[in-house]
This record gives C-alpha cells, sequence and structure tokens, in this order.
C-alpha cells in the first residue's frame, strides 16, 4: 500500500449483515439472528475497499462467554449469572486459541470459515486487524481449542497465595466469590467460585459491584498491586502469563492476520509489551499494534514499547465532541495535536468506536451530519490513522435499547440485534434519503484521503495562528506534497459562512507557495477556484453550514490550462460507464484497456483483446459488478498533472503523441483513473443501470466486443 493512508473501518461482526430484523428486547440468537462471517464475499469486501479503506478490525471474533448453549458442539456451557446480556461481552473472553460460534454458519467449522474470511480479505486488498484481549479474561475460562502442550490459564496456579508471579490470576485466598449480582441468572444452581479471583477492573476483592467488570477476571503479569510496600514488579525470571500470551499472539499471526488491537493496553505493562511485541515483529515485521490507551502522559512510553499507533480519545476524539457539540472552540484542535505532535504519526483517530456513543444519537450531536466538518479535518490533517465505526457512515443513531445494553446512545457490544442502518444498506438496499446522502459525503472525503499524495505523506501546516476571526466555528490548514496542496477550510456552524483564509508569509516561504496566481479545484463540487496570491495573502472561501471546503492546486500550473482539442459530446453516464468497464475488463480478464470504443446515448459498442471467449457466466458477472460499481455511488472527480508526471496506473504509452503539457486525470472513487477531458457524471450512482445487450467473439483477433445501454 505505499504510503498510503491507513484507514480502518472498525466492524462489530456479529452484528454486521444480520439479515434478521426482528430486535426483541434481551431476545436470543434463535429469536434475533446473529451475523456471520460468510457475509464478507468479494462482493462485500470490494465495496469496502473501493470506498479507501486499507484495513478491517473485525471486532469479536474470539470465543467469548455467552448465553447460548453450545455444549452439543464440545463448547463449555457459560453460566448466564457472570455473562453480561445474551450474547455476552465480546471482551469476556473464554478460549483465546478459539472462534465465537455465533458468527459461523458452521460451528464445527468456525476456524475453516475465520481463516478464509481472512484469506478474502487479503485477495480483495484489505488487512486484517482482531482484537487482543491481554488484561482479563471470563470467570469461566477454558481452552478446548489450545495446542498440544499448551496449559491452560490458572492451571497450574498456587490459590493459597493472593499474589504469585508465575500464577495466571490474583486470588482472594479462602473467600467465595460473592459480588453484588443475583449469582443464581435464571438457573436452577448458583455460580460458584472458590477462591474469588480479582476482576478485570483491578478489584481486588471478593465483593465487586454490579458496576465493576464482575464478569471478567484480571491477569497477572508480575505485577502485585497489593504489596504491603505499594505496586511492586517481578519481571525475572519472565512471569509465567507473559510466555502464554506471547504464544497466543504468535498463533493468530500465524492465521494471517495483519494487526492487533490491544484492548486496554494501559493495564498491562509496557515491560510486557516491549518484551512481546519485539518478538511477533522478530517473526511477523508487518505485524501492527494498536494500543488502547486513555493517559496522554504514558503515550511515550507505549511507542517505545513498540505500539505503531495508540488511541487518540483524551485529546482529539474529546477535543472534536466538544466541537461538534458547541462546547468549545475549534482552536482547541491545534491545541489536541500539539500535544502530542513529537508522535502524532502514531495517533489513531476516530469520531465512533463500539465503547463511544454514536454522533447522531440524543447523547452526542442528534445528527449524524453535524460531524461532517470533524470527520474531514481528522481524516485529512495529518498522515496518521483513521478509523470509521461500521454505521457511522450511515448517521446510525444507537437509540435502541436492546436488552443488557440500555438506551444509552450506543450501538449494543452485549445484545443479539440488528444495526437500522446497516441492516437497511446491507441487507435490504434501501437507505433513507439521508443515510444515502451522508454516506456519499463520506465517501467522497475517504477517496480524497486515500488517494491524494498530499494526504498520505505531505507536510501539515496549521492556518489558525493567523485566522483567529475563524477560531471559533473555522478550522483552516494546509497539506502540502511536491507541488500539489490541499487548502482545508472547515464550517463547524450551523450556518453557512463567508471567510477569509488567510496564508502567512511563513507558509510561502515554508512550502514553497509562489506569488502568482493560482487555479484550483474544490475537490468536492469540481468548480474552479482563483487564489490571487500575486496581489494577496488570503483566500475568499464561502462554506455550507456543517460543511467543508477542500481545495486543490497545483503550484507549477499555469494559469491558463490548454488541453487537446476534443472531438465528440459524450452522453456523460455512458462515458462514466465506460471507464468503469474498462477498469473491470483489465480486472476480470487481464486485458488492457480498449482502443475501439463507439460511445452514445442510445447504445454503445466497446472491444477488448482478451485470451478467451468468456462464458455466459463470465458475461453476467461483468454486467453484475458493473451495477454494484454503480450502486456503490463511487465519487468522481478530477486533477490536473503534468504529462510527465502521471501515476504508475496510467499508461503514458497510450496518450496521443501530441498530448498537451496538461494532462487531465479522471478518478472513479479508487477504483478508476484514466486520462480524459470528457464530460461525466458527479458519481456512480447518477449513472442508471447498466445492460449488456449483446456480445460478440472474433476467434481470429480474439476481439470480444460488447454492446450496452444505460437504462
Amino acid at each position: 500500500m505505499g504510503n498510503q493512508k491507513i484507514i480502518i473501518y472498525q466492524i462489530f461482526t456479529r452484528l454486521f449483515g444480520n439479515r434478521t430484523n426482528v430486535c426483541k428486547q434481551n431476545g436470543t440468537i434463535a429469536e434475533n439472528g446473529c451475523g456471520k462471517m460468510n457475509f464478507f464475499t468479494d462482493d462485500v469486501l470490494r465495496q469496502i475497499r473501493s470506498k479507501g479503506y486499507t484495513h478491517v478490525w473485525y471486532t469479536g471474533v474470539i470465543r467469548h462467554a455467552t448465553a447460548t448453549d453450545y455444549s452439543s458442539y464440545g463448547i463449555p456451557r457459560q453460566h448466564p449469572a457472570i455473562v453480561k446480556g445474551k450474547a455476552g461481552s465480546p471482551y469476556a473472553i473464554t478460549d483465546y486459541y478459539d472462534i465465537d460460534p455465533d458468527i459461523a454458519e458452521n460451528v464445527d467449522k468456525r476456524m475453516d470459515e475465520f481463516l478464509k474470511l481472512v484469506d478474502n480479505s487479503h485477495r480483495n486488498d484489505l488487512k486484517v486487524i482482531m482484537d487482543f484481549v491481554p488484561n482479563h479474561v471470563a470467570r469461566q475460562y477454558k481452552s478446548i481449542a489450545k495446542g498440544k502442550g499448551v496449559r491452560d490459564l490458572g492451571e497450574d496456579d498456587d490459590k493459597t497465595k493472593a499474589f504469585d508471579a508465575n500464577n495466571n490470576f490474583y486470588y482472594c485466598v479462602n473467600t467465595p466469590f460473592s459480588p453484588n449480582i443475583d449469582l443464581y441468572g435464571g438457573e436452577a444452581q448458583p455460580y460458584s467460585e472458590f477462591p474469588a479471583k480479582a476482576t478485570g477492573n483491578d478489584q481486588f476483592c471478593a465483593s465487586p459491584s454490579c458496576n465493576d467488570w464482575y464478569e471478567t477476571v484480571k491477569l497477572n503479569y508480575g505485577v502485585d498491586y497489593c504489596d504491603a510496600g505499594g505496586r511492586s514488579e517481578h519481571f525475572d525470571p519472565i512471569p509465567n502469563t507473559w510466555h502464554k500470551m506471547l504464544d497466543i499472539l504468535l498463533y493468530w499471526a500465524s492465521k494471517g492476520v495483519d494487526g492487533f488491537r490491544c484492548d486496554m493496553a494501559e493495564m498491562v505493562s509496557t515491560a510486557f509489551w516491549h518484551w512481546a511485541i519485539e518478538q511477533v515483529k522478530k517473526a511477523h515485521p508487518a505485524m501492527i499494534f494498536i494500543a488502547e490507551v486513555y493517559n496522554p502522559w504514558e503515550y511515550k512510553h507505549y511507542v517505545e514499547a513498540g505500539f505503531d499507533y495508540l488511541y487518540d480519545k483524551v485529546g482529539m476524539y474529546d477535543t472534536m465532541r466538544g466541537v461538534i457539540c458547541g462546547n468549545c472552540p475549534t482552536s482547541q484542535i491545534t491545541t489536541a495535536w500539539q500535544w502530542v505532535d513529537k508522535i502524532s504519526n502514531h495517533m489513531l483517530y476516530f469520531l465512533e468506536n463500539h465503547d463511544e456513543q454514536r454522533i447522531a444519537s440524543d447523547y452526542f450531536a442528534g445528527d449524524g451530519f453535524r460531524a461532517y466538518p470533524a470527520l474531514a479535518v481528522n481524516m485529512l490533517m495529518r498522515s496518521n490513522p483513521f478509523m470509521v465505526y461500521a454505521g457511522q457512515e450511515y448517521g446510525e443513531r444507537g437509540m435502541d435499547s436492546e436488552g443488557f445494553s440500555g438506551k444509552d446512545g450506543r450501538t449494543t457490544i452485549f445484545d443479539y440485534w440488528t444495526v437500522p442502518s446497516l441492516h437497511r444498506a446491507l441487507v435490504a438496499k434501501e437507505s433513507t434519503a439521508d443515510e444515502h446522502k451522508l454516506s456519499t459525503m463520506y465517501d467522497r472525503i475517504l477517496s480524497i484521503a486515500s488517494t491524494e499524495k498530499a494526504v498520505g505523506e505531505g507536510q501539515f501546516f496549521d492556518l489558525m495562528y493567523v485566522n483567529g476571526h475563524i477560531a471559533q466555528k473555522q478550522y483552516a490548514f494546509i497539506r502540502k506534497a511536491d507541488n500539489e496542496m490541499l487548502l482545508v477550510v472547515a464550517n463547524f456552524a450551523n450556518e453557512a459562512v463567508s471567510v477569509k483564509v488567510n496564508i502567512p508569509e511563513h507558509a510561502f516561504n515554508f512550502l514553497g507557495i509562489p506569488k502568482s496566481d493560482i487555479l484550483g479545484t474544490d475537490m468536492v463540487r469540481q468548480s474552479t477556484v482563483k487564489a490571487n496570491f500575486k496581489t494577496d495573502d488570503f483566500v475568499d472561501v464561502e462554506i455550507g453550514a456543517n460543511d467543508c471546503k477542500i481545495i486543490k492546486f497545483n503550484l507549477k500550473m499555469d494559469s491558463d490550462i490548454t488541453f487537446n482539442e476534443h472531438n465528440k459530446e459524450e452522453y456523460p453516464p455512458a462515458h462514466t460507464a465506460e471507464h468503469l468497464l474498462n477498469q473491470t475488463m483489465v480486472r476480470m480478464f487481464g486485458c488492457k484497456r480498449s482502443d475501439n470504443a463507439h460511445i452514445e446515448r442510445k447504445k454503445s459498442k466497446i472491444t477488448f483483446i482478451i485470451d478467451h471467449k468468456p462464458s455466459r457466466k463470465e458475461e453476467k458477472a461483468i454486467e453484475d459488478r458493473m451495477n454494484e460499481l454503480i450502486d456503490a455511488d463511487l465519487p468522481v472527480r478530477y486533477e490536473v498533472v503534468d504529462r510527465d508526471n502521471l501515476p504508475k496506473e496510467v499508461d503514458a504509452n497510450r496518450l496521443p503523441a501530441d498530448v498537451s503539457e496538461k494532462v487531465r486525470l479522471v478518478y472513479i472513487g479508487d477504483y478508476d483513473v484514466c486520462p480524459c477531458i470528457g464530460k461525466h457524471v458527479r458519481s456512480t450512482s447518477q449513472i442508471g443501470r447498466f445492460v449488456m445487450l449483446g456480445t460478440n467473439w472474433d476467434e481470429m483477433k480474439h476481439a470480444f466486443r460488447i454492446r450496452f445501454k444505460i437504462v
């Protein structure tokens, strides 16, 4: 993926693609259904990749405590008193070496289905991230999938000691587990545990409250939290838990996963992380580690321990939430990035995840559109990764009362449920007008973030120190790589504004901006913007309410651009479809783009030279793929470059000999790029429907001719 910006799509696997739409409060899996790993077909994964995502975090795939009885499959049953919700928390792990049976179509083949999911993701150019939960496990942890010779957690513990460096758990010696909960949970016999173990949230007593992580057990990494002299560390010799957890990391790395999101990483000593990450990366150099860390004072230590990325929750997320809700000025965004500037490339930005309230909920902004400027700012301002939580792009509200998870503005992680906006988009294929509009806006920002060099590897220049007049509701910055510069101005106000964005002298000198008149392109609306840098040091910008202006400048571009003459008037929908069809044929048959096309309003013809006559099944696949791309509503955007500076995807040998100095490139999402100066639609959903009228095959020339129309 080179220097492409990492963009993560977090999917709560149990909910994503659930085809059942019953949504009974506290419903069982039989009543409410469950998403399955086999929902992720090539079509689904291609659509995710085409939007610009590089990684998918499949949340909740390791087997965890659940109230569903799988004992007929040889899976130990969990006592419901210590399971939160019918489905259970994905962070109460019952077997680190196993896959959650809920998400398997065939429970006995659940690992095979996971390996297929990994392979399918890789085949569609997506890297796989999974959870690693190092701090705690479920109370009834028992591995049935561990390898030969592997000892279970707690199997060899000395339970007569509250702490021992080689114990896997902490114990309340000679004391039964007596939390402030119903220990029956509807069963005839209560849950019993003796001696009681400490909880995952560091309650070293036998009677945690209902607000504690009572369903989990704290893992012991050689830290005595209750030492008479205070917390003490016992890391020499290496504690037993360290070896067991390293084995688990290497086990999943061997299955082909590309990264670990490490739950509550800051509750585990950095000494362990330094030791374990070094060994995993020695065997798997490309593996990435993401830490859930909330203490900014500890960020540096976790980067030094080997983590590639850290949650920027307390800094950037909290700041953005305040700005979106009108509780703090946009000038605080500058403060947020400056706080971690020395490790900025290690910070993971996000606006939603499974722990946080949905933007569109009544407890946050009440409207997904209000966070659009925050999306644009966080996605484009630095080269560090950004994460989107599935449903966020449709304005999911999270206002259901699912069961264990009440109406709290979050999408449940404890219950069997169907996420309304995802069901409409993925299963029913009938998103509301607002959901479609917002997802299209997300797609445009994703496309810019995933394809623009200035975003992936360019310099960042914050403009707020000379723009105090907009420091309450607007935020402006520049990104620049080589001769390409992006000016991004976001408006968090609920009304449209017209502002002058000052460009300081330091920016002209530091970034090498020429003092001349420069033409720019509004990358969202495809209109032309002129910056009069010859006489002015500001840009006039008009922005709608809760909107963002992204202007791209080619700093070597002449003010007057001359293209080759264009000798035909295309029908934009059919012409855009021609671009899609060319790329589809290249990908499906490994051929070159067509040199013989007649594109017209009523019907069109296009010929490809390929190695065999396509079967009827292959012809149908071409038509289906075209309509999938159209339905994906990929944004169409333009870029003007020097003819000697074409991207690697463009074959310069196909350009005419008399090509002009400047070449206009047409990008369709992240799917296709082609030099062209014809007319196109703004996004693929405006094409219509692609209908294949017929085909012809010339065996001598190996020429395959397609006749199609746009309906």
